[in-house]
C-alpha cells in the first residue's frame, strides 16, 4: 500500500470516527442530564413514535399505488413462447393422385413421364404436419376506451395517496396531544413539589419560633407537635409527589424514544394566550374534515369506476409471430382491435352500481352530520379555555387572599392572640390555594391545546 494511500485511508477513518462521535454525544444529550423544552420532547415522540412512523409508510405505500395505476395508461406488452413434441402428428390426409386425374390428361402424361413416376401417381400417398414445432409471439396492446376504469383509477390512487397524509396529521396530533398532556402533567408535579418545598421551609421557621417560645416557657410543647406532625404530612406528600413524577417521566420518555429518566424539563411559566377562530373557516382546514371530503370523493369514484365496469372497452395491438409448424419457418406481424361489450354483466352490475350510489349517499350524510360534531367540539374547546382563564385568574385571586390571611395569622400568634391551629388552618389554605393556581394554569394550557387542535392549528 501507498503512502498516498494510507493517509487517504486514515483521514476517511478520521472523519467516520468524528461523524460516529458527534452522533452519538448528540443522541446521548438527548438523555443524560439534559433540560428539554416540549417542543423536543414532542419532535422526538414524533420522530420515533411507532404509529407516526406506521402511517408515514402507509403513505408510502399509497404512492406505489398512485404510481402503479399511472402505468395503466402505457400499452400492456406480453411476450409468449412454446415448443412441443407430440407422439403422433397433429394433422395426417390421405391422397390418391388418380382421382384428380382426367383420362385425356393421363394419356399425355403416360407419352411423357417415366414408369416410374406413372407408378407413383397411380399410388395413395399419405401427408402428415404439426408432430413437433415452435411458436412464439410478442404483441402490445393499447387500451383506447375502458369505461373511465384507468381514469377514475388514477384519480382514486391519487386520492388515495392524500388521504393516507391526512392520517399522518391525525397520527401527529394524537402524538401531540398526548405527550403535551403528560408534560404538563410532569409540570404539575414540579410545580406542587416547589410548594411543598416552600410550605416545608415556612414550617421551619415556624418551628424555630415555636422551639424558641417554648423554651422560653411561653408556648406550650403541643404547638410544637403540632407543626411536627404538620410536616410529616408534608413529607408524606413529597414522597407520593416523587413517586408519581418518577412514573411520569417514565411514560414520557418511552413515548419520546429516550433512553432513561435522568433529563429534566424547561417550561414558560407564563400561561397560555389564545386567539378565537372563525369556526366556519377553521372547519375546512382539520384533517377530519378534509378526510371525510376524500371519502365523498373516493364513494363518487368507485361509482364510476363500477358504471366503468359495464361499458364497453375498445383496444387496438399489433403483434410479431413466429412458428415453424408446417416445417419450415414462417415470420409475420399483425395489427388488430378489439371491443369488447358486456351484455350479461348489466344484470348484476345495475344493482352494484346503485350500491355503489347508496354508500355516495351515506358519505355525504356522514360529512354533513360530522362537520356539525366538529364545529361543536371547536365550540366546546373554545368554552373551556374561556372558564380555564377565568379559573386561572380566580386561583390567582385567592392565592393572594390565601397570603394575606396567612401572614396575618403568623403574626397574631406571635402576638398571643391565635392558637397554633389556626396558623396551621392559615397555612394549609394557602398551600390549596398554590396547587389550585397551579392546577388551573395546567387545565389552562391543556384547553389551548385542545383548541388548537380542534381547530386544525
Amino acid at each position: 500500500m501507498s503512502h498516498k494511500l494510507r493517509i487517504i485511508l486514515s483521514a476517511c477513518c478520521l472523519c467516520c470516527g468524528i461523524t460516529y462521535t458527534i452522533a452519538a454525544s448528540t443522541a446521548l444529550a438527548a438523555v443524560h442530564n439534559t433540560s428539554l423544552t416540549l417542543a423536543q420532547l414532542r419532535d422526538s415522540a414524533l420522530t420515533t413514535n411507532i404509529a407516526v412512523r406506521q402511517a408515514r409508510l402507509h403513505v408510502d405505500a399509497a404512492t406505489e399505488q398512485r404510481r402503479e395505476a399511472f402505468t395503466k395508461y402505457f400499452p400492456n406488452i406480453s411476450a409468449i413462447g412454446a415448443w412441443f413434441n407430440a407422439n403422433r402428428p397433429m394433422a395426417k390426409m390421405d391422397i390418391d393422385p388418380s382421382e384428380f386425374i382426367s383420362p385425356e390428361l393421363g394419356q399425355m402424361m403416360a407419352q411423357s413421364l417415366p414408369v416410374e413416376a406413372l407408378t407413383a401417381l397411380n399410388s395413395p400417398m399419405t401427408m402428415t404436419m404439426m408432430k413437433n414445432g415452435t411458436i412464439a409471439s410478442i404483441s402490445a396492446v393499447q387500451p383506447v376506451f375502458a369505461g373511465g376504469q384507468i381514469v377514475n383509477g388514477n384519480k382514486l390512487a391519487k386520492v388515495g395517496e392524500e388521504a393516507s397524509r391526512l392520517q399522518v396529521q391525525l397520527a401527529e396530533n394524537e402524538v401531540t396531544e398526548h405527550v403535551e398532556q403528560t408534560f404538563w402533567q410532569l409540570v404539575s408535579m414540579e410545580e406542587k413539589t416547589r410548594t411543598l418545598d416552600a410550605v416545608s421551609t415556612m414550617l421551619r421557621s415556624i418551628e424555630g419560633d415555636v422551639q424558641t417560645a417554648v423554651n422560653a416557657g411561653v408556648a406550650l410543647r403541643n404547638d410544637l407537635l403540632q407543626v411536627q406532625i404538620r410536616q410529616n404530612e408534608i413529607e408524606s406528600q413529597r414522597l407520593k409527589l416523587s413517586n408519581g413524577r418518577s412514573l411520569v417521566k417514565l411514560l414520557l420518555a418511552q413515548y419520546c424514544g429516550l433512553r432513561d429518566t435522568s433529563f429534566t424539563i424547561t417550561y414558560n411559566h407564563e400561561a397560555a394566550t389564545v386567539t378565537p377562530q372563525n369556526h366556519e373557516q377553521a372547519l375546512l382546514g382539520t384533517s377530519e374534515y378534509q378526510l371525510l371530503e376524500k371519502n365523498v370523493e373516493v364513494t363518487a369514484l368507485q361509482r364510476k369506476m363500477e358504471v366503468g365496469k359495464n361499458l364497453p372497452s375498445v383496444a387496438v395491438g399489433a403483434a410479431y409471430n413466429y412458428h415453424n409448424l408446417l416445417e419450415n419457418d414462417r415470420h409475420f406481424g399483425m395489427v388488430y382491435a378489439t371491443v369488447s361489450v358486456p351484455l350479461s354483466d348489466w344484470w348484476g352490475g345495475s344493482h352494484a352500481i346503485r350500491r355503489k350510489k347508496i354508500a355516495e349517499q351515506e358519505a355525504q350524510e356522514q360529512l354533513t352530520d360530522r362537520s356539525e360534531l366538529l364545529k361543536i367540539r371547536m365550540q366546546k374547546a373554545w368554552n373551556d379555555v374561556i372558564e380555564a382563564e377565568s379559573q386561572l385568574a380566580l386561583a390567582t385571586r385567592s392565592e393572594n387572599q390565601a397570603e394575606e390571611n396567612l401572614r396575618l395569622h403568623r403574626n397574631t400568634y406571635q402576638a398571643g392572640t391565635a392558637t397554633m391551629s389556626q396558623l396551621l388552618e392559615a397555612q394549609l389554605l394557602y398551600q390549596q390555594a398554590l396547587d389550585k393556581k397551579t392546577d388551573a394554569y395546567i387545565a389552562l394550557q391543556l384547553a389551548a391545546l385542545a383548541y388548537r387542535i380542534s381547530t386544525g392549528n
